[in-house]
This record gives C-alpha cells, sequence and structure tokens, in this order.
C-alpha cells in the first residue's frame, strides 16, 4: 500500500516503513537503544531524503523513550537532577545544532554531510562494539571473569568549579560536565535524528562515573525531553518533520519493542552485541557505497 509524505514529497510503501520502525524497535527492546542511530540511515538508504530522515526520527525517538523513562522510574532509576542539568544543555544544543542545520540547507549540503557523519558515527560504534563483544566471548569460552571495574569520574570532570552534589547519581562533581554534554547531544540530535543513548550512556559511566542503575533511566529521561524538542525545533525552523513518516515508525518501533525485549531474555548478551555491531557495521558501508557511487546517467529518457 503506497501512501504519500507531504515533507519528504514522495510516495512510498508504508507496510515497508512500518517493518523498517518495528525492526528498529525490535532492536531497542532486544539491546536497550533508542534505535535513532540506525532509524535515519535505514531511511536514507530506502530513499527518504536524509534532512527528512534525520528530523523525523527524532520524534519517533522520543515515542520509544515514554515507556523506557516510566519503567525506570518506577524502580528509581532516574537522577532528576542531572538529567535536568542533561536536558538543559540539550535543549541549547538543539537551537545550536538547528542553525547548522539551516546553514548547510543554504549551502545545499546537508544531505552530504550527515551521510558522511553516519557513515564515521556507525563505523566507530560497530568496530568498537565488535572489538568489545569478541573479547567478552572468547573470555567466557575460557572461563575468565571480568574484573569489576572501580567506578570514578575523569581528572578533567574533577577539575571543573562549582561543585554540587548529585545524590542518587553518587556524585560530588561540577553541573558543567554534564552540562556540556547534553550541550553536544543536542546538536547530535537536531543533526542526525538521534536520541544520543549509545553516546550518553558510556560518557555518563565512564567519564562524569554515575552510578549505573542510574545512568540508563537518566539517559532515556534526557532523550525524551531533548528529541521533544529538538522535533519542535526542526518544525518551526527546518520544516523538515514529516508527520506521516514519523507516526508509521512509531507504530512500528512500539510493537517491535516489545517482541524484541522478550527475545533478549532467550539470548546470550555478547551474541546479540555482535549481531548488532556486524548490522551496524553493514549500514555504514551500505550508506558509504550511496556517498561514493553514482549511475552513469542519473537522468535517462526511455523512448518506445
Amino acid at each position: 500500500m503506497d501512501i504519500y509524505l507531504p515533507i519528504a514529497n514522495l510516495s512510498v510503501n508504508a507496510l515497508v516503513i512500518v517493518l523498517l520502525g518495528g525492526f528498529v524497535g525490535l532492536l531497542s527492546g532486544m539491546f536497550g537503544i533508542g534505535g535513532g542511530f540506525l532509524t535515519t540511515p535505514m531511511l536514507i538508504v530506502y530513499g527518504i531524503p536524509p534532512t527528512v530522515a534525520a528530523a523525523s526520527s527524532a520524534s519517533q525517538v522520543t515515542g520509544a523513550s515514554i515507556s523506557g523513562v516510566f519503567a525506570h522510574l518506577g524502580r528509581r532509576g532516574v537522577d532528576f537532577k542531572m538529567g535536568g542539568v542533561l536536558v538543559a544543555g540539550g535543549f541549547v544544543g538543539s537551537l545550536f545544532g538547528a542553525w547548522i542545520f539551516r546553514l548547510l540547507q543554504t549551502t545545499g549540503q546537508i544531505d552530504t554531510v550527515i551521510a558522511i557523519i553516519y557513515v564515521v558515527l556507525l563505523g566507530w560504534i560497530g568496530t568498537v562494539m565488535a572489538r568489545e563483544s569478541i573479547q567478552s566471548i572468547r573470555a567466557a569460552r575460557a572461563g575468565v571473569l571480568p574484573r569489576a571495574r572501580k567506578r570514578r569520574h575523569h581528572p578533567l570532570v574533577a577539575s571543573l568549579p562549582f561543585r554540587t552534589r548529585f545524590y542518587r547519581s553518587g556524585l560530588y562533581i561540577s553541573p558543567i560536565a554534564p552540562l556540556l554534554l547534553g550541550f553536544a547531544t543536542g546538536i547530535l540530535t537536531v543533526l542526525l535524528g538521534i536520541g544520543g543513548g549509545f553516546i550518553l550512556v558510556p560518557v555518563m559511566i565512564y567519564v562524569l562515573g554515575m552510578a549505573t542503575q542510574v545512568v540508563v533511566g537518566t539517559s532515556l529521561f534526557q532523550t525524551l525531553f531533548v528529541t521533544a524538542w529538538a522535533t519542535m525545533v526542526h518544525a518551526t525552523t527546518t520544516k523538515a518533520v514529516d508527520i506521516v513518516l514519523a507516526a508509521l515508525l512509531l507504530l512500528g518501533s512500539v510493537t517491535g519493542a516489545q517482541i524484541g525485549a522478550r527475545f533478549a531474555t532467550k539470548a546470550r548478551p555478547e551474541y546479540l552485541r555482535l549481531a548488532l555491531a556486524i548490522l551496524v557495521l553493514l549500514v555504514g558501508i551500505r550508506v558509504a557505497i550511496g556517498l561514493g557511487w553514482r549511475p552513469d546517467e542519473i537522468y535517462s529518457v526511455e523512448l518506445s
């Protein structure tokens, strides 16, 4: 069934978009990720303009984050003070990201820049995940238990002024560090349509030194508000949000997330991470091919 996307200005198969959203939702349920970093490049591969794909994916991530936030609230897994600082930085970063987005639009380079960033991002994420999961698999086969990591924040974070206590996270650090982290994530949310959880979570653990039991919930809290704000910024400035596309993606992702959560309990996590790493690398390679390969004749007229 074909449906017209008014902002993307093309017709797509609605079932394919719903299935794509369902596939990303499946991954979200299995791996605990927002999935935005895969939604946008997969839409680009399908033929959606990168600007519309990035802007519309942010609204899908917003919807997918709501249920996760409520689940972690019930477990007291959200640091509201830390989340508030991250959200404040994300709001400002979103505005700055929208300015960069508009600047690239006026120069006609936005589609290329988005694709290049995704190639670099997916290549880095996939390589890191693959290396870590292979090491975990080898250690498990050898019967070696991983060493527990001592929780501490980075020396650069410790050197920042105006320290305050984040009781739920167990930290006494400057709010400048999470503010800058939120700012950077806000820029990426607008430019790429991602929630930023795959960047937020490791930085919150290894740089800020947050307690692991509140990391995911606080990350989702920030993602919920910043992606909602980024969607509004896109709708009022870049005019690139296609609500029909976002609704189809959300329809599929909500269903897929429930199925993925059930699969996650039946498979070993290191093998799941390796499968995701391979998928991320394949998507990155496909986007890279799209950047460098073009048909000999972009437009052709066939005479009959």
